[in-house]
């Protein structure tokens, strides 16, 4: 039984991760810690396991691996503590909201020589895994262009304040595009340039809810992006994850997250799209445990999460100075 513990519930994720865990033959959730003591019992009472509320008796626990669900710019300090402590370790994206912070977080990992997985799930969903099947058959020939997008409902809270989260949608929402693409295409970025702004929630919130990126792949691909906090809160799902990827051979359509059912809800007066189909969740967490066992990397990397920083970095610093920027 591999035994993994979870460090805050700050992101909305940790529950998903924390039920994949109970989930699992193979896996237990092993002890919960999290900065905020409330939340903390909270979800240990949900999850059925204790809450340890110093964070050094909770590393020196009996655990394996830790998944870091933290705000973005506490990712580095967790890391470290958990690689000096011997855990596997599994971080939420994005990795760190900067490039410094996201080297030392794979430099500490590879010192402790810890395993470091970075919390990708859109690398298991299943219209994108065929996507990538179809690429690598060589059945489309050379791609030429991508056109993506991410949005999403305005999550609020300390994603909306610059100083934890270290940018807004833009952040929040380009990681994602920027690792399925590097995933697909086993190429990397080379350029990027981006528009951004506050243009939907100038009333409630202090970071950007759009984005709008250009950039250039290994090989002269063009990709457009758009990242945003868009969708209304009456939206039937939180958001999506679109590509259009044209090719020498043809156009693949990918919309990850089209295995839906309608729902007319009465009682909460709203429609939404309920899922049917596989959890990405489900198979990064299973991932992680199998790597914990294998004493291996997780299949999406610490590097990984470092070269989507690198992107999103990349994007701020364009805008700011209105010029495209080299990878």
């Amino acid at each position: 039984m591999i035994k993994i513990g979870i460090m805050s519930f700050a992101h909305m994720h940790a529950n998903s991760y924390a039920a994949c865990l109970k989930s699992l033959p193979d896996a237990s959730l092993a002890a919960i810690w999290d900065d905020n003591p409330k939340r903390g019992k909270a979800m240990a009472r949900t999850f059925g396991a204790p809450f340890i509320a110093d964070q050094g008796a909770f590393l020196r626990g009996d655990m394996d691996g830790v998944i870091i669900t933290a705000e973005n710019v506490k990712h580095r300090a967790m890391v470290e503590a958990a690689a000096a402590a011997g855990k596997w370790i599994l971080c939420e994206k994005p990795l760190a909201p900067g490039v410094q912070d996201a080297k030392a977080i794979v430099a500490a990992c590879k010192k402790a020589r810890v395993g470091l997985g970075t919390a990708f799930p859109c690398r298991y969903a299943l219209p994108l895994m065929e996507a990538k099947a179809q690429l690598d058959s060589g059945a489309f020939g050379t791609v030429y262009a991508v056109a993506c997008t991410n949005h999403g409902q305005a999550p609020g809270g300390w994603f909306a304040d610059e100083a934890l989260s270290g940018g807004g949608a833009t952040m929040d929402h380009t990681v994602h595009v920027a690792d399925l693409l590097r995933w697909m295409l086993g190429k990397e970025f080379t350029s990027v340039y981006c528009e951004l702004g506050n243009q939907l929630h100038q009333k409630t919130l202090k970071t950007d809810d759009l984005g709008s990126l250009n950039l250039e792949m290994e090989g002269g691909i063009q990709v457009s992006h758009l990242a945003s906090w868009s969708r209304p809160k009456t939206f039937p799902t939180w958001g999506d994850v679109t590509l259009e990827i044209i090719c020498e051979g043809g156009v693949i359509n990918v919309d990850a997250f089209n295995q839906k059912l309608t729902c007319f809800d009465d009682n909460a007066k709203r429609v939404g799209w309920v899922p049917w189909g596989d959890n990405p969740d489900l198979g990064l967490i299973q991932d992680f445990v199998n790597a914990v066992r294998d004493r291996r990397d997780p299949a999406v990397t610490g590097v990984d999460g470092l070269r989507a920083t690198e992107v999103t970095e990349a994007a701020y610093k364009a805008f700011r100075t209105g010029k495209v920027v080299k990878l």
